[in-house]
């Protein structure tokens, strides 16, 4: 096993457009599990767009990320919600919608919930 493992964003091995050109989610795939890098356009909604791919009522996915730019209220199903920005680190249990706040892309890292995620 390597002591040092180096993978770029930049050349991904995966990357899987969202419904309706509303961004992508560009994949790394370690030994460990796949990590994700996600580019969600201003208009972008979960329900719209990622629904049709995943075909659940609401996102199914457990998120652990960070958010590089942009931001993004979810809800859960339950009703609980919050709005992400740059600089936040996010846990998401299973079960919500989401969607882009504002008129910058918002873009975070996913270390958990991105490997089967908007995968046809």
């Amino acid at each position: 096993m390597p002591g040092l493992v180096r993978m770029s964003f930049d050349s991904p091995e995966e990357t899987r457009p969202f419904e309706g050109g509303t961004g992508q989610l560009q994949l790394v795939n370690m030994k460990e599990g796949g990590v994700g890098r996600a580019t969600f356009l201003p208009g972008w909604r979960w329900s719209q767009h990622v629904k049709p791919i995943a075909q659940t009522e609401s996102c199914q996915a457990a998120h652990m990320g960070y958010f590089i730019s942009g931001r993004m209220k979810v809800v859960m199903d339950d009703g609980e919600e919050v709005e992400y920005g740059p600089g936040d680190f996010a846990i998401m249990a299973p079960g919500h919608d989401a969607w882009v706040v504002g008129n910058e892309p918002c873009v975070v890292i996913d270390w958990q919930g991105f490997t089967d995620y908007a995968k046809r």
